[in-house]
């Protein structure tokens, strides 16, 4: 009876703790009740979306886990969500092994049973504001116990949430809406609230499209996100957008074209993705579209890269953007509100946790069988690269092997002299390879190996010519760095190359120290060298001390000159040497054996210039935020920023340089402006004036540069007079508009530029700059003026680019010079900082700032 009784008592303690959970759980807010608002009826600032996404994991800990994986530049929480059945979550450690074990980079046996693994991503465009409005829904819907679809869907699958990639984008954007907008929102399009101010809420805070920086990893928001992507690699990534106000919603499958190493698997799991998410929108009447204008070929997109990783990736894009805002009146008469543009996002976003639930099984069939191909047969012509290791790129070599870390991309070393037949980026030919045994080999051979066709082939095969973004990205013309693509397969014997001598001078007090001049980390040197008040000079030409030969730009730094600094500047030099990793020899003497002397003027004082950039309305905010974003966070170095709106007003006698970022000038440089810029370069100031601002200079009176006449224009003077024109050349079809506009266009394609190597803008490089060139709007030859690169005939390497425009892209000038008074006005008509990633442009950017003029 005693024992009975006691039974009795534990059945109604275990009752009421469930009672109690159960209560628990039903008082979990939803984001109306947490927010106090209606989803939609407002937007919501970053810090409730954090308050409402760690609400919800200490309410529902069995079904939810937050953890924070980094800060912004602004110092905003980055959050990643863990949702998944009790179960799974007490195991999270050993489910994420377990899908590097699937994917061949961990050892061993996947223990237990493993879930599929689903990431969605919201936000990456700041302005695109409705994902992280609409992920509050979903978190509650994965997290609420009554909801037994998601409850079913989280048995056999891990969902991974990041509810924000861009806060400080959606932040810039969320406070100026809620400045503006008129009381429950104005649908005028014409209102101030659709009206965005310069530079809008789309990228980060140095003005980076994240969504264009998923393979390169420049920004520190994507570098901290994936780390984390490839601790996980999902079977499953969806990367939530937002498009024009007038369009519907697209969904997958992609449009063409498709790169040619994604497999027959994920092609046909587009299909199925596109599948279910008609599902959703055909029950509500909604309209939507697919196959068009998104399609999967560059390879630093969020779904892209998680593709070429592996994955399923897609991209989802609502009509809406920072126009939208809370309502808004299109041309066919409809409102879009904000609740229309959250419900369509809520719906993808279960439509793509049920396919991944549902189809588990063969996802994770299929994943294993991606890493197993890659590692046992990897598709593509070459089997290995090859980048030759020497003195003059160990810089860029470094740079290129923590960009391979951070990919998780095996490489090695040769170790062995040896020889093989490849394909020779330099020369664009098959040639002979001799393989040195402190060559880099990058295998393809591994589980990254299609990651590794993706970045490193010399041409990336279009099955469409109607694509996206840029064309060719290989990273030996990215990184500068001579390569070889081989056919037969390299075994990396060493793990290591030999070891790097370190500096050791047995001067204790030197004549001079030595610095070659050859990457971005020389750059560096020079700038906190600067900063440390040592002063610093350059070889305006070759020379021959101690048996070592020396190129132009080779820095110099004599003891004379630097007396103020006594026993510290041996201490400084060494020191900053050995930070940045540069080489530094030391001489006992002024005097060389062939070249110029020391105290030669071919050896010219660099001086600590102070630099300005152009901001604001007229200037592109991507030009702009490379720009700055190379100063503070590439190089360290102090840089005013200028705003066009008062910049008539600016005293230009306190900077050096003065740099034009790409945009449009014609009311920001007026007549007068113009004239005063003019004045201050004429003084001694030197104008750096990229892409379209060197345009808008071209033919502009003392400025040498001129653009170079149109192909139409040229075939117009050469024609013979017997020469017949095509009586039906001007008979086009509407529908293929596009694709005749392709032919006037370069889309993003690599070019080698012929470089004069004794001006200093071409110090470092030698005889060639690869140039990502995504323009044919050029320049001629200037006759007064420095033609320091130029595009010859056959100078181009890889990438799609247009008959017409392929005609105008010869006998051109890319990067120039001219002397203006005692002044100096620097021509980069190519962008050398493109979206962070182009390495090989970074110290030819340096050097306008830093050699050209002194």
């Amino acid at each position: 009876m005693i024992k009975l009784k006691r039974f009795f008592a534990f059945c109604l303690v275990l009752l009421s703790m469930q009672v109690a959970m159960a209560q628990q759980q039903q008082a979990i807010q939803t984001p109306a009740q947490f927010l106090g608002y209606q989803l939609g009826e407002q937007f919501t600032t970053h810090d409730r979306i954090v308050a409402y996404v760690n609400y919800l994991a200490t309410q529902a800990p069995n079904r939810i886990k937050v953890q924070e994986y980094g800060r912004t530049y602004e110092g905003r929480p980055l959050l990643m969500a863990f949702v998944g059945n009790d179960e799974n979550l007490q195991r999270l450690e050993q489910i994420r092994e377990n899908n590097l074990r699937q994917a061949g980079l961990l050892s061993g046996q996947v223990q237990g049973n493993q879930p599929a693994v689903v990431w969605l991503s919201y936000n990456v465009h700041g302005n695109e504001s409705v994902s992280s409005e609409s992920v509050l829904q979903v978190l509650y819907d994965l997290v609420d116990p009554n909801n037994a679809q998601t409850k079913q869907w989280l048995q056999n699958s891990l969902v991974i949430i990041d509810p924000c990639v861009n806060p400080d984008g959606r932040e810039r954007y969320v406070q100026w809406y809620k400045q503006t907008q008129n009381q429950g929102g104005n649908a005028n399009p014409y209102a101030w609230e659709h009206n965005e101010p310069w530079p809008g809420g789309r990228p980060n805070h140095y003005y980076f499209d994240l969504n264009r920086d998923w393979a390169w990893q420049t920004q520190i928001e994507s570098k901290q996100r994936l780390v984390q992507y490839n601790n996980w690699l999902p079977q499953v990534h969806a990367d939530f957008h937002e498009m024009g106000t007038e369009s519907p919603y697209y969904f997958s499958p992609a449009a063409k074209p498709f790169h040619e190493s994604i497999t027959p698997w994920q092609r046909q799991f587009q299909n199925i993705i596109g599948d279910y998410n008609r599902q959703y929108f055909d029950k509500n009447n909604w309209l939507y579209f697919t196959r068009e204008n998104f399609d999967l070929f560059y390879p630093s997109y969020g779904d892209t890269w998680p593709t070429y990783n592996g994955g399923i990736g897609m991209t989802y894009e609502q009509g809406g953007s920072g126009r939208a805002g809370l309502a808004y009146k299109k041309q066919d008469g409809d409102t879009l509100t904000l609740k229309d543009r959250i419900a369509h996002h809520h719906a993808a976003s279960l439509a793509t946790m049920q396919a991944t639930s549902e189809k588990a099984d063969q996802l994770k069939q299929e994943f294993r069988k991606y890493y197993e191909n890659g590692i046992k047969k990897p598709e593509g012509d070459y089997k290995a690269f090859v980048i030759k290791a020497d003195s003059r790129n160990a810089g860029s070599l470094k740079v290129l092997t923590e960009y391979l870390d951070r990919q998780h991309i095996k490489y090695g070393y040769a170790g062995k002299k040896s020889s093989a037949r490849g394909f020779n980026y330099a020369t664009g030919k098959q040639e002979s390879v001799k393989i040195g045994e402190n060559d880099l080999v990058i295998s393809m051979y591994q589980p990254k190996s299609t990651l590794v066709k993706v970045l490193f082939e010399p041409t990336s095969n279009l099955e469409d010519s109607l694509t996206y973004d840029i064309t060719s990205w290989a990273m030996p013309y990215a990184f500068g760095l001579q390569a070889y693509a081989v056919r037969s397969k390299v075994e990396a014997r060493a793990t290591q190359p030999a070891a790097k001598t370190a500096n050791t001078i047995s001067t204790e007090r030197p004549y001079a120290y030595l610095a070659r001049w050859n990457s971005l980390q020389d750059v560096k040197f020079l700038t906190e060298l600067m900063k440390q008040k040592v002063k610093v000079r350059m070889a305006e030409k070759p020379f021959e001390t101690d048996n070592q030969k020396y190129d132009a730009g080779t820095l110099i730094i004599t003891r004379t000159g630097n007396e103020g600094l006594g026993n510290n500047l041996d201490a400084t030099v060494r020191a900053l040497a050995e930070k940045h990793g540069v080489a530094i020899t030391a001489t006992t003497t002024g005097f060389v054996s062939s070249g110029a002397d020391f105290g030669s003027g071919s050896v010219r004082y660099l001086k600590m210039p102070r630099v300005a950039v152009m901001s604001g309305e007229g200037v592109s905010p991507y030009a702009f935020g490379e720009i700055w974003h190379y100063f503070e966070q590439q190089i360290g170095y102090p840089v005013t920023v200028l705003g066009t709106s008062y910049f008539g007003n600016v005293p230009l006698h306190e900077f050096d340089v003065l740099i034009l970022p790409a945009g449009s000038y014609d009311r920001v440089l007026n007549e007068k402006t113009l004239e005063q810029v003019k004045n201050w370069v004429k003084g001694g100031g030197k104008l750096i004036a990229m892409e379209t601002a060197a345009g808008f200079l071209a033919g502009k009176k003392d400025f040498e540069l001129q653009k170079k006449d149109g192909e139409a224009a040229v075939a117009e003077k050469t024609k013979g007079k017997d020469q017949k024109e095509d009586p039906y050349a001007l008979l086009k079809t509407y529908g293929e508009r596009e694709r005749e506009a392709l032919s006037e266009e370069v889309q993003g394609s690599v070019f080698r530029v012929a470089l004069d190597k004794t001006h200093p803008l071409a110090f470092g490089y030698g005889d060639t700059y690869y140039a990502l060139v995504r323009t044919s709007d050029v320049f001629g030859y200037m006759k007064d003026g420095w033609n320091v690169g130029v595009l010859k005939k056959g100078n181009y390497a890889t990438g799609f680019v247009g008959a017409k425009a392929k005609a105008k892209l010869q006998d051109a000038l890319i990067l120039g010079a001219q002397g203006m008074g005692r002044g100096q006005v620097v021509y980069l008509a190519d962008n050398p900082l493109f979206r962070g990633f182009w390495h090989n442009g970074k110290l030819l950017f340096g050097n306008a700032v830093f050699l050209v003029g002194q």
